[in-house]
């Protein structure tokens, strides 16, 4: 499990494809390439895990995704808006407790 602000090392889409080629092509092992390349063995067996599934490794599919998504700037509009939602939100449970 990652921790908090761990940075991940990237690789260039040359090793990879470099690496995947030798796994399929070649007969190389996991582990082998792992001590030949120094990439540790699970990345390589994700990178492998992916291309059977049809997803290109070479590109980095978290480029841009980091942290929590960032929401638009609210105007003074929208926030008015949201008040008189709740407002009315509000006064509907208020009346439905009074039917009880």
């Amino acid at each position: 499990m990652a921790n908090k602000g761990q940075k991940f090392k990237k690789y260039s889409p040359k090793i990879k494809e470099k690496i995947l080629k030798e796994y399929f092509n070649e007969g190389a092992g996991r582990d082998f390439l792992g001590r030949k390349y120094g990439i540790s063995r699970g990345t390589i067996s994700n990178w492998i895990y992916d291309s059977k599934k049809g997803i290109d490794v070479k590109i980095d599919h978290r480029a841009g995704r980091s942290g929590r998504p960032k929401t638009k700037s609210l105007t003074l509009e929208d926030y008015k808006e949201r008040y008189e939602i709740l407002k009315k939100y509000q006064a509907f449970l208020q009346a439905r407790r009074g039917k009880k």
